[in-house]
């Protein structure tokens, strides 16, 4: 029996997403630089961390939090999420449960009325959490949390809710990793995620906002990758487990709203919202 590998919108079989934690000014340089070469971010914020209005911070610091208006400002846009992290930036596995609840919802609601939108998505504060913790996450609506873990592949997620990245931004492998994924593979017929993270507050610190523009540069324009942020390529999975198969393939059914793609038999199809399609009559 032929299998079925999902495909991302247009029959891509790549994806590329970012990650970026705190926000911090230095967000401003790498949001436009996400938009030159058109990429799209996630990046997870803590509401109740806001610098004050007016502050200034003392020269030399690297870690500089915007304030409330600033943050509001910014994180707009179609290739932007906002994703919480946090409303202290806690050690969620040193906290009592109820208190890792209400941080969580708390942040939650103060950035879903900051941006006017629905939050589901996390990064861990400083990546600890504890199984308790991923329950009480459930429990506030959030469907995805990224941790500091490094895969160095790019397979789709088995556990959203412990969500590893392919490497930190910094990864000594970040432009070996993205001319392999540029390769084609004539026998992985796999979907595949590259997922990179880190704090803009390092371009700094490290001194190597050039080396990333270089990683971005190298990764634009590709007509096989889908651009996408964390909720988006989250959202697209989900929905391409709930399209109906008959037993032999032949037929599908697409029960969401949004139009899937999906590799069969040597062919990508894809199947509109609401869509029952007969594939032998395309054979």
């Amino acid at each position: 029996m032929a299998q079925v590998f999902m495909r991302f919108p247009g029959g891509r079989q790549k994806s590329l997403t970012f990650s970026y934690d705190d926000g911090i000014e230095q967000d401003k340089r790498l949001i436009a630089l996400f938009r030159k070469y058109g990429m799209k971010a996630t990046f997870n914020l803590n509401s109740g961390l806001y610098a004050p209005e007016g502050f200034v911070y003392p020269e030399g610091a690297w870690h500089r939090r915007m304030s409330e208006s600033e943050v509001t400002k910014l994180y707009v846009g179609d290739d932007i999420e906002v994703a919480i992290h946090g409303s202290t930036h806690p050690w969620l596995d040193h906290m009592p449960l109820n208190m890792v609840t209400k941080d969580l919802m708390d942040d939650r609601e103060k950035l879903e009325k900051q941006f006017n939108t629905i939050v589901r998505g996390m990064a861990y504060p400083f990546g600890t959490y504890t199984d308790e913790t991923v329950e009480a996450m459930r429990c506030t609506g959030i469907v995805y949390a990224r941790t500091v873990q490094s895969t160095h592949d790019f397979n789709m997620p088995g556990d959203w809710m412990r969500l590893p990245a392919t490497c930190h931004y910094n990864d000594p492998e970040l432009m070996n990793l993205g001319k392999s994924y540029l390769e084609k593979s004539p026998w992985d017929m796999r979907p595949k995620m590259f997922y990179v993270w880190g704090h803009s507050y390092e371009f700094d610190q490290f001194k190597n906002w050039d080396m990333f523009e270089e990683f971005c540069k190298m990764m634009s324009g590709k007509e096989d990758i889908w651009y996408a942020t964390n909720i988006e390529i989250y959202n697209y999975q989900d929905d391409f487990k709930r399209l109906r198969f008959s037993m032999d393939g032949s037929v599908v059914q697409n029960p969401t709203g949004q139009e899937l793609w999906f590799f069969l038999n040597g062919k990508v199809y894809s199947v509109k919202a609401g869509e029952t399609k007969h594939i032998e009559a395309e054979q």
